[in-house]
């Protein structure tokens, strides 16, 4: 039984590993193609840009995890028209957040680049960079919701095939638009708009095979089923807000490091390199979680709960403790790697040591986030995360005044702890209700 548990929580994670690696060779691709176009603002002119959509998409993110979670139920209960519906109800949520995007293209382009405040001459190419990409908006956010419900419906491989798809031929058309055709700032953006429309094309297609095997049929009323939609918004909204002061939390760690002299505010984005490649295995065994809690939720099943999160935890755990290993062997390499310049090796290979033991502290959050996830306990999510960033932003006041950028890894350290605490306080409560009447 652990075994065939086991390989549940690995046939869902890997695909999510591989896709989550596909998008840092994007990015890479991104700054190569305009880093070879004459003059320095193409690239800060994309780097700006891009952060806008990154810090406009970041709190959309529920309509991938949201979905997920209902979608997890539903199957878990056997219901394929409900299943039909929490994808009609995430797609229509997601178009019409995305058409209204549209409608506020202009305050959205101003209120970014200002923001950011960089220069004039890169303001212009990042407003045209916006201006152009933000036209995939309703695309990008049906592929969260479409991601949500394949994960949800525990099919990772063909999220996988959408994502290396859209990533792929966002590369293709980024060196044909830019290097080939001459166009810039404003090649990379259609590339990106034409990329993100042709992946939601092809992942209906596919939704459609699994459908298919699915069975059920369309149900408008149930699709309109306001009990339901108020169930979606209620929390959809919790994790909009968890997901704003996430992104806060870690806006404060550039701010705070960036007073901290430019030498270590280089040396830890080098370090946060290391975290995001941690984030790529721990993110995959969380959508194990959703996956695998949210079916057991659906069937009112205790025991297959317990089985998943125990699937779930220990695949995380393992691949943390590798994670630390190869960080412990590999980091000075990966320093030397990144950066060439003497002062920040130093530095960096000074605050290595957190970074070598970050992943055993994260896992349980990532993992305990699955679990909630899956079992739609939206409100405990928010609250947790209040709670950890009251404790993040006390621990930044106390120990950055006296130990400079060893208190602020220590404070990041307390905010990862305290996110798993929170949450797991929260779970032998969770655990209980499984099977019994919905939370």
């Amino acid at each position: 039984m652990t075994v065939s548990w086991n390989l549940r929580a690995w046939r869902i994670a890997w695909p999510v590993i591989l896709s989550n690696v596909s998008s840092p060779m994007l990015s890479a691709v991104d700054i190569a193609v305009v880093g070879h176009l004459p003059g320095p603002e193409y690239l800060g002119a994309v780097a700006v840009g891009s952060r806008v959509f990154v810090v406009l998409y970041f709190g959309l993110l529920f309509l991938r995890m949201g979905t997920t979670g209902f979608t997890a139920q539903a199957l878990g209960a056997g219901r394929p028209d409900e299943i039909r519906a929490w994808l009609g109800r995430a797609g229509l949520l997601a178009g019409s957040i995305g058409l209204l995007i549209i409608l506020l293209q202009s305050p959205i382009a101003w209120l970014g680049i200002s923001v950011i405040g960089p220069e004039p001459e890169i303001a212009v190419l990042a407003e045209d960079y916006v201006l152009i990409r933000i036209w995939s908006a309703p695309a990008a956010l049906a592929n969260f919701a479409l991601l949500g419900w394949l994960f949800g419906i525990q099919a990772t491989r063909t999220a996988l095939v959408t994502q290396v798809f859209m990533n792929g031929l966002n590369i293709v058309l980024d060196i044909w638009f830019v290097t080939g055709l001459g166009w810039g700032v404003e090649g990379v953006a259609l590339a990106t708009v034409i990329s993100e429309c042709s992946a939601v094309m092809l992942g209906l297609a596919l939704a459609g095979t699994h459908l298919r095997r699915i069975g059920g049929h369309w149900d408008l009323r149930r699709l309109a089923d306001m009990d339901r939609i108020r169930w979606m918004m209620r929390v959809n909204g919790d994790l909009f807000i968890r997901s704003i002061i996430l992104q806060i939390s870690f806006l404060a760690i550039t701010a705070v490091g960036a007073r901290l002299g430019a030498a270590t505010l280089a040396a830890n984005a080098i370090l946060f390199n290391l975290f995001a490649f941690t984030a790529y295995l721990l993110d995959a065994y969380a959508n194990a979680a959703e996956a695998l809690t949210g079916e057991a939720v659906g069937k009112r099943d205790p025991v297959s709960f317990r089985h998943a999160v125990k699937a779930a935890g220990r695949g995380a755990v393992i691949g943390s403790t590798v994670l630390t290993v190869i960080f412990w062997a590999g980091g000075p390499f990966f320093i030397d790697l990144m950066t060439t310049v003497p002062e920040v090796r130093e530095v960096a290979r000074e605050f290595l040591p957190w970074s070598i033991f970050m992943p055993l502290v994260s896992v349980w959050s990532f993992v305990l986030d699955g679990i909630f996830v899956g079992s739609t306990w939206s409100r405990e999510m928010r609250n947790s995360m209040v709670a950890a960033s009251l404790a993040y932003g006390a621990a930044l006041v106390v120990f950055v005044p006296t130990w400079g950028n060893h208190g602020l890894w220590f404070a990041i350290t307390i905010y990862m702890a305290a996110r798993a605490v929170t949450l797991a306080l929260r779970y032998p409560r969770l655990s209980r209700t499984v099977g019994a009447a919905p939370h």
